[in-house]
């Protein structure tokens, strides 16, 4: 089935408005917060750097890409209209950014007109993603950087005993909202083929004991898709639903999902 996120400006406002949700209660967990800042730590940000960022989603990146010291302006594209929206008010304070639609697969720019180009948890949900590296390889200057980030979501588990149902409904949810769970394993080889070299990389483990927020999403996300593909009923669904809360409310709850971090150069 075709991941949410590649076709967002075609599903339902509430669907939309739902991952936007999602996204932003990811982005406000402190350890997402941590990851973040602990790989943009990594770049060598040259002064005046012109950065782009393909996918900018509601803004979760965005505001640190700004913030780097080098960083003079920031360009961020999305395919989605709901995530333009949603970054653009949130970070208004920030003239620097610029927000504009557009496919990472095509970019509009003219060669070799950035310093850096981010990807945040965007390349895993993008079709032919092979293609989004090419072109960020094409719009970077000779020693430029390509970074990303980005969930192996093959990895992603919930599960605390063997035939755990709620490991169904993240299976469910990866099914329907990633295009490519093994993205990141295959990323390394793939920008050396696009002509870049790999300078750095790194794993960042994310774990979740108490106040699972955003894997509380997406177990209910999970559950919902596998009522819409007509696998379960809503009682069912439901009942998932009140055992995850049953877990979080017991000290039960367990989740982990392993993120990778890669900082690739253009040649000079």
């Amino acid at each position: 089935m075709a991941d949410i996120y590649a076709t967002m400006n075609e599903q339902p406002k509430e669907v939309q408005e739902r991952v936007v949700e999602a996204m932003r209660l990811r982005a406000e967990e402190p350890e997402m917060q941590t990851m973040l800042e602990r790989y943009l730590a990594s770049i060598d940000v040259p002064q005046g750097a012109k950065a782009l960022e393909i996918g900018c989603g509601a803004g979760a990146a965005t505001r640190k890409l700004a913030e780097l010291p080098g960083v003079s302006e920031v360009t961020a594209i999305d395919p989605s209209d709901i995530f333009l929206v949603s970054a653009s008010k949130a970070l208004s304070d920030l003239p620097i950014v610029k927000f504009h639609q557009g496919d990472a697969r095509s970019l509009a720019f003219e060669d070799e007109k950035f310093d850096l180009v981010l990807s945040h948890t965007v390349l895993c949900h993008v079709p032919d993603a092979e293609r989004a590296v090419r072109e960020a390889f094409r719009v970077l200057v000779p020693g430029g950087q390509l970074v990303v980030f980005d969930g192996d979501y093959a990895t992603m588990n919930v599960a605390v005993s063997d035939f755990d149902p709620l490991q169904c409904c993240v299976d469910a949810l990866i099914r329907n909202y990633v295009h490519d769970p093994w993205f990141m394993r295959h990323l390394p080889k793939l920008v050396e083929r696009c002509g870049f070299s790999v300078r750095k990389s790194d794993g960042h483990g994310y774990v979740k004991l108490t106040d699972p927020q955003y894997l509380r999403t997406a177990i209910s996300r999970g559950a919902d898709q596998i009522v819409s593909q007509g696998t379960i009923g809503p009682e069912l669904a439901a009942a998932l639903k009140a055992e995850l809360i049953r877990r979080i409310n017991d000290g039960q709850f367990y989740g982990v999902i392993v993120f990778g971090s890669l900082i690739a150069q253009k040649p000079l």
